[in-house]
């Protein structure tokens, strides 16, 4: 019998059974945490098993539990086998110390695991194909990350965001549970909120970008009445981008434009904060605060077709006015820039309610779904 068997045997998963929790609400609401990767709620697992630990699965030799582990990585490089690896990350606190040392970030293996990679940029040789389904009646807007190149391919749940109406303003609420949608909820990750005309947005994280980072200051910015729930818990939101449209007064023909000035996370770092090798990708434009700029490609007028185009290489179907592409343009003072641009972002409908959603570095798929849901909504100021 293969290594990779004897893992998924009889015995490892009566081992698994045992990580239980003793009350059925605890239970329900945990499974799905545990499902879905949330660090919390494996270390909360983890502890559990060491303390009721009866098997030799956490005095197993660092050397032979490695290699292991590091097998799982290696063959299971795809959802939804991928949840192999998240299974070794709950048997225990050591296997789950284990298990962060070896799994790298999305910009160096080009694989999402762990919900803190949905936080992390984007492969940089290739772009991490996602598909966005749109809920009218609700509201509501799914991120799935695809299996396939199929449009009908569901794939592997990411996020989940609602749209509501404050006052005169519009907010997006992001969450890493589909069924729990709101800013008080543990799964929540962030939002997006817009102004009066619904074009300016501003893109809020729940967790500080870096160390020092202050939250927004502004009162409907706080996720809870309260100034303080728990240390752990941030009361606040972090500002970490923005997005404009420019106004079109002339209405002339065109498409929207967009300029997105965005606090993009570093790329050097696997999931635990361990340097890796320079990024090939050259550094994109700056402020001197340290944003990057990301500015809509411009189309092409085709005479033949009589409308605006842009190359989605097969992957939009359906001409909108919302579908765009990002690029990053190359600061010309760094070396081997030329002021070249790179895609980095495309948003396109290939459906009713189905659009394609494809980023990479040094976009998080968090920011890449927060831009994308700016595109929803009239904006007839732009157009």
């Amino acid at each position: 019998m293969s290594l990779r068997k004897a893992l998924l045997s009889r015995k490892f998963s009566k081992s698994f059974r045992e990580l239980k929790f003793r009350d059925d609400d605890q239970a329900r609401g945990g499974d799905r945490r545990v499902a879905r990767g949330d660090s919390a709620e494996l270390d909360r697992v983890a502890d559990y098993a060491d303390s009721s630990s009866s098997s030799s699965w956490s005095t197993m030799l660092p050397e032979l539990l490695g290699e292991i582990i590091q097998r799982v990585e290696n063959s299971e490089d795809k959802w939804p086998n991928r949840q192999n690896v998240v299974a070794c990350a709950c048997v225990c606190k050591r296997w789950r110390d284990i298990t962060k040392q070896i799994v790298r970030s999305p910009s160096y293996s080009g694989k999402i695991t762990f919900p803190s990679c949905l936080k992390q940029p984007g492969p940089c040789d290739f772009p991490h194909q996602c598909l966005i389904k749109r809920n009218k009646k609700t509201s509501t807007f799914y991120l799935y990350l695809a299996f396939t190149p199929s449009f009908t391919d569901k794939g592997k749940f990411l996020l989940a965001a609602r749209r509501y109406r404050r006052g005169s303003h519009t907010e997006y609420i992001i969450s890493l549970d589909a069924d729990d949608i709101s800013q008080g909820s543990n799964a929540y990750v962030g939002k997006l909120s817009s102004d009066f005309l619904g074009t300016n947005f501003t893109i809020y994280d729940s967790q500080p970008p870096h160390t020092g980072a202050k939250p927004a200051s502004s009162r409907s910015t706080r996720r809870f009445a309260s100034k303080q729930i728990s240390p752990q818990v941030p009361a606040g939101n972090f500002e970490v981008g923005q997005v404009s449209y420019k106004f079109n007064l002339l209405k002339s023909r065109g498409p929207r434009r967009m300029v997105c000035p965005l606090n993009c996370p570093p790329s050097g770092e696997t999931a635990i904060g361990k340097p890796l090798e320079k990024s090939k990708m050259k550094k994109p434009e700056s402020t001197s605060s340290g944003y990057t700029i990301l500015r809509n490609k411009a189309p092409r007028w085709h005479d033949q077709l009589q409308c605006w185009c842009l190359n989605f290489h097969g992957r939009v179907t359906v001409a909108s006015v919302k579908n765009f592409q990002l690029v990053a343009t190359v600061d010309p003072s760094q070396p081997g820039g030329k002021g070249d641009e790179e895609t980095v972002l495309q948003f396109g409908k290939v459906g009713d309610d189905t659009f394609t959603m494809d980023y990479r570095q040094p976009l998080s798929a968090f920011q890449a779904f927060a831009i994308c849901l700016t595109s929803f909504g009239t904006k007839l100021a732009c157009e």
